[in-house]
C-alpha cells in the first residue's frame, strides 16, 4: 500500500479532521527561508562572525540571539543602511533586543507566496492552497501560512491562545509569535525560558486537540526540542497509562536520507522514559501527504464551521439567546454575525433549480457558470431569466444573469425595470458585496499597487480570486479575468475546492462587468 492510501486509512479512521503542525523546514522548503544559523548570520553586521557568538553561547542558538541582539542594537542606531528603520521604529524600541526583532520581521515580510509559486514545489503549493484542514499550529514567524489559509483566524503567541476561546477549527496558532508583531517573537534565551514556564498550560489547552485529531508534523525533525517539550507536557497531562490514546494521531513527515525508499512505519519517540507512539512517513515528495488530507476534507469550509461554533458558544453563554432560525447562503457567510442561529449547515443540493418547461428542469447554477465561460449551451434566455435564474437566486446571489439579459436585449437599468424579470437580488447587488472582508487587510497591505496580471502571477489562484474584486473596475482586464476563470473552472465545485465561493463571486463579477451596465 502506498503512502497516500495508508494516510487516507488513518485519517478516515479518526472522528475529527487533521491539523497541521508546521516548523521551520516548511518555510525553508517553500520560501527558501534560512535555518536558525542562516537567519541569525544575516544580522551579524557589527564586525563579529556568527561563530564568535556560537562559541560564546556554548552552542545555544537562543543565547546567540541574546548576545547578537546586544551588538546589533549598538550598530542599528547609527548605521546608514538602517536610518529609515530607525526613523520609523524608534518609538517601538523597548530594550536591546527590539532592533533585532524589528529587522527580522522586516526581512520576513519580503517572503511571500510568490516565492513559493516559483519554487520547485509549485505543485505542492497548489494543493496546499486548497486544503481544508481543521487548523494549523506553527512555531514559524513568517506569513506564508496565513497566505495559504487567509480565511483562518490567527492567534499570536501563548498568551493570546491561553486567554481566548479557540474553536479548534479554521484557526492558526502561532505559538512562537509572528512577524506582524516583533515583540511576540520567541527569540532569545529569556523568551524560551518564559515559553517553557507556560508550556504546561499550553499543553492543557491543546490536549483535546492531540487526542481527537490526527496531527501532521511537517518541517520538524523528530528530535526537535520545541516538539519534544510540548509532547512531554502533553504526555504529562494525559498520564503514562493513557499515552496509547495518541496512537495514529501523531504523524511525522520526514525527508529521506541516503538511499532510503519512501515508506510509512509505526515507531515510538522516547521522552523522559515515556514512549510516545507515532507514525513516521519518509518521503521527499509531499504530494501524496497533501492528497491524502485533501481526500478526507470536509464539504463545509473550515471558516464557516468556526463561525457556527463561535455563535453556538455565544448562544450557550447568553442568558437571553435570540430565538431565530434562518437559512444563510454559504457563499455569503463572512463573519460569525452572519450566522444568526444554527440548527444545521450544509452545501445545498443544486441539481434541480428550475421548475419550468421541459428541458430546463435540470439546468442548475453550475450549468449557468459553464455557459457564462464557454457560451456553448444555447439556452433560451427567456426561460433562464423567467425560471432557472429566479429559483437559483433564492439560494445565492452568485448567479450569472447579465449575460442572458444582454442576449435578450436588455442592456440598461431602464430596460430591466421595464421587463417582467425578477432578479433584483443580482441586478442591484452592490459590487462591494463581492469582496470578502477577511482579505481586505492583506490586499491593501501587499497588493493594492499591483495590477491584475501581477496579482495572478504572485498569488495562489485561491488568493487571487479573492483579491481581484478589490481592484477598481478600470484595473480589471476583462479578457484576462475570463481566462483566469476558465483556467480554474474546476474550483467552482464545492466538492473540489474549499474556496468555491471565492471563484463563484469572481464569476459573478465577470458577468456584471462583461455583460452588465
Amino acid at each position: 500500500m502506498d503512502i497516500e492510501s495508508k494516510l487516507v486509512d488513518i485519517f478516515r479512521s479518526r472522528s475529527a479532521g487533521p491539523f497541521l503542525f508546521l516548523g521551520s523546514g516548511f518555510s525553508r522548503r517553500y520560501l527558501g527561508l534560512e535555518d536558525w544559523k542562516g537567519l541569525l548570520s544575516k544580522f551579524c553586521v557589527a564586525g563579529k562572525p556568527f561563530e564568535y557568538y556560537l562559541s560564546s553561547a556554548n552552542g545555544s542558538y537562543s543565547k546567540v540571539a541574546t548576545l547578537l541582539a546586544k551588538d546589533f542594537n549598538e550598530f542599528w542606531w547609527s548605521a546608514p543602511e538602517y536610518s529609515q528603520s530607525v526613523d520609523r521604529y524608534k518609538l517601538k524600541i523597548k530594550d536591546e533586543t527590539s532592533a533585532l526583532r524589528v529587522e527580522i520581521c522586516n526581512y520576513l515580510s519580503t517572503l511571500d507566496q510568490s516565492k513559493a509559486k516559483e519554487s520547485e514545489y509549485a505543485e505542492e503549493v497548489k494543493l496546499l492552497a486548497n486544503l481544508n484542514v481543521d487548523s494549523v499550529i506553527t512555531t514559524n514567524w513568517d506569513m506564508f501560512i496565513e497566505q495559504l489559509f487567509p480565511e483562518y483566524k490567527t492567534y499570536i503567541g501563548q498568551e493570546e491562545l491561553l486567554f481566548s476561546n479557540p474553536q479548534e477549527i479554521g484557526e492558526i496558532y502561532k505559538i512562537h509569535g509572528c512577524s506582524t508583531s516583533s515583540d511576540s517573537l520567541v527569540l532569545t534565551d529569556s523568551d524560551y525560558d518564559s515559553f517553557d514556564q507556560k508550556n504546561t498550560y499550553l499543553a492543557a489547552k491543546l490536549i483535546t486537540l492531540f487526542v481527537e485529531h490526527p496531527v501532521v508534523f511537517i518541517g520538524y525533525s523528530i528530535s526537535d526540542e520545541n516538539i519534544s517539550s510540548l509532547l512531554k507536557a502533553i504526555s504529562g497531562c494525559i498520564g503514562r497509562d493513557n499515552i496509547e490514546q495518541l496512537r495514529k494521531n501523531l504523524i511525522f513527515i520526514q525527508r529521506l536520507s541516503g538511499d532510503e525508499e519512501p515508506n510509512v512505519s509505526d515507531t515510538y519517540l522516547t521522552i523522559d522514559g515515556i514512549q510516545i507512539p507515532l507514525v513516521l512517513v519518509k518521503t521527499n515528495d509531499f504530494l501524496p501527504v497533501y492528497k491524502a488530507i485533501h481526500s478526507t476534507k470536509r464539504k463545509i469550509p473550515a471558516r464557516v464551521l468556526r463561525y457556527c461554533k463561535e455563535q453556538l458558544y455565544e448562544l450557550v453563554q447568553s442568558s437571553e439567546p435570540e430565538k431565530k432560525i434562518c437559512v444563510v447562503d454559504i457563499d455569503e457567510i463572512e463573519t460569525k454575525d452572519d450566522v444568526e442561529f444554527l440548527v444545521g449547515v450544509g452545501v445545498a443540493q443544486q441539481e434541480f433549480i428550475g421548475p419550468s418547461p421541459i428541458g430546463y428542469e435540470s439546468v442548475n447554477t453550475n450549468d449557468l457558470f459553464e455557459d457564462l465561460l464557454h457560451q456553448e449551451k444555447g439556452y433560451d434566455c427567456e426561460q433562464v431569466l423567467k425560471h432557472v435564474a429566479p429559483r437559483a437566486c433564492k439560494s445565492t446571489p452568485n448567479v450569472p444573469v447579465f449575460i442572458y439579459l444582454h442576449k435578450y436585449g436588455i442592456t440598461c437599468e431602464q430596460g430591466y425595470k421595464d421587463s417582467e424579470f425578477n432578479l433584483d437580488k443580482v441586478v442591484y447587488r452592490d459590487l462591494k458585496k463581492l469582496r470578502i472582508n477577511t482579505y481586505a487587510k492583506p490586499f491593501f497591505r501587499n497588493y493594492r499597487h499591483m495590477d491584475m496580471r501581477q496579482i495572478i502571477e504572485a498569488c495562489t489562484p485561491e488568493n487571487a480570486a479573492a483579491y481581484i474584486p478589490f481592484l477598481s473596475v478600470d484595473k480589471i482586464n476583462i479578457e484576462l479575468l475570463h481566462q483566469f476563470l476558465i483556467d480554474n473552472e474546476e474550483k467552482f465545485e464545492y466538492d473540489v475546492s474549499s474556496y468555491a465561493s471565492n471563484f463563484r463571486k469572481l464569476a459573478a463579477l465577470y458577468d456584471r462587468l462583461r455583460w452588465g451596465w
